[in-house]
């Protein structure tokens, strides 16, 4: 597939209702015309500046002049046999990312990207070990919501409701992406654009501590933390950025986040990995590690990728850890595994990353000598 060039106009996707408003000021114009712009752009979903006939000629030959409407092109995108359905999506500089649909009775939840890879290297994901290139542009984070709508509608690329849970765990540490995370969460909860519930928009974090303490300043979405270990020791193996932030940081931070909200929990995302973090000593070590915080536990079956160390737990282990948890009067569900089939499920996305921190190199020939596993304290 062709790709689009990069310009110096700027991309009207990417602007939420504050952005959009300057931008039409700087025409000129009064600000009111930024909700009619919006709701072009992301509603009727047009790409054709022309085409928004609530403007006057004169009016969208001045818009178009300075900027455009341009979202990520579908390089491939597959459905798996649970109806789960990934984009591949191609950026104009040549990095892909991946986007991830996953349909439900009720609900419609878009797994979203926020970087072209991650800087995390998180020992069990797949997105970490591809390296990282660089952050995604607000314009580049909302486009996939937009192709995404567009793709599942059945109103020729109008709404209809298909996306009703928005949550940011695709490739990327969000936090560390944070000025055009939150500007892309404002287009999504704004009911000129997608009219998304706060509560219905999540945002994972690996625990950037810092930022959890702003994103609670400026904005109301939806938290989950990818802990995957109950004890810094563990964790500094499994997500070396604990070694910045530890764990007595983290929990305050999170008992901190929605300490004023009720009815509102912070979900902790537990990754299951056979014989390192599911252990009875664990659970036990998980519940003391939560006490006083507002949350309930995800746990997740581990997705193998190739060249990993680890394993999943099996599935007595994992209700085992469960009901300790419940026993606890911790609010625990096991997440069920879907998109596996076509690489999409939880930790699988790779995308296509020009790696510019040679990561993924160092991974290959890693893979020439033995790994060991981390302690299982």
């Amino acid at each position: 597939m062709e790709i689009t060039p990069q310009t110096d106009k700027i991309n009207l996707l990417g602007l939420d209702r504050q952005a959009m408003h300057a931008f039409f000021v700087n025409l000129g114009e009064k600000p009111y015309r930024a909700e009619q712009a919006l709701k072009w752009v992301h509603f009727q979903g047009t790409t054709d500046i022309q085409a928004m006939t609530t403007f006057s000629k004169a009016l969208r030959n001045k818009i178009a002049d300075v900027a455009e409407i341009q979202a990520p092109a579908i390089a491939y995108e597959s459905t798996s046999a649970d109806l789960t359905h990934k984009w591949v999506l191609r950026l104009a500089d040549g990095n892909c990312i991946e986007t991830v649909f996953i349909p439900e009775k009720t609900r419609g939840t878009l797994c979203v990207s926020s970087q072209v890879g991650c800087t995390l290297n998180c020992d069990f994901c797949s997105t970490g070990k591809q390296g990282f290139s660089r952050n995604l542009s607000a314009a580049e984070i909302i486009g996939q919501v937009w192709v995404a709508v567009r793709s599942l509608s059945q109103k020729q690329g109008l709404h209809d409701h298909a996306i009703t849970n928005v949550v940011m765990m695709g490739m990327g540490e969000p936090l560390l992406n944070f000025d055009n995370v939150v500007a892309a969460m404002n287009i999504m909860l704004d009911d000129f654009c997608y009219g998304l519930s706060k509560r219905r928009v999540t945002l994972s974090t690996a625990g950037v501590v810092p930022a959890m303490y702003r994103l609670r300043d400026v904005s109301d979405v939806a938290l989950a933390v990818s802990l995957h270990a109950p004890n810094d020791e563990l964790r500094n193996a499994l997500v070396p950025l604990n070694k910045k932030y530890p764990l007595n940081e983290l929990m305050a931070a999170c008992k901190d986040y929605f300490n004023d909200a009720t009815r509102r929990y912070v979900t902790i995302e537990y990754v299951m990995l056979a014989g390192i973090n599911d252990t009875p000593q664990h659970a036990k070590q998980l519940i003391t590690l939560l006490e006083g915080i507002r949350a309930k536990v995800n746990l997740i079956p581990f997705n193998p990728f190739p060249n990993t160390i680890y394993e999943r737990s099996d599935a007595m282990t994992i209700m085992r850890f469960r009901d300790i948890l419940m026993k606890a009067h911790i609010n625990c569900i096991t997440r069920r595994t879907r998109g596996d089939q076509i690489d999409a499920a939880c930790g699988q996305l790779v995308g296509q990353v020009n790696d510019r921190t040679r990561r993924s190199a160092r991974l290959r020939a890693k893979h020439a000598r033995p790994a060991e596993a981390p302690p299982t304290t």
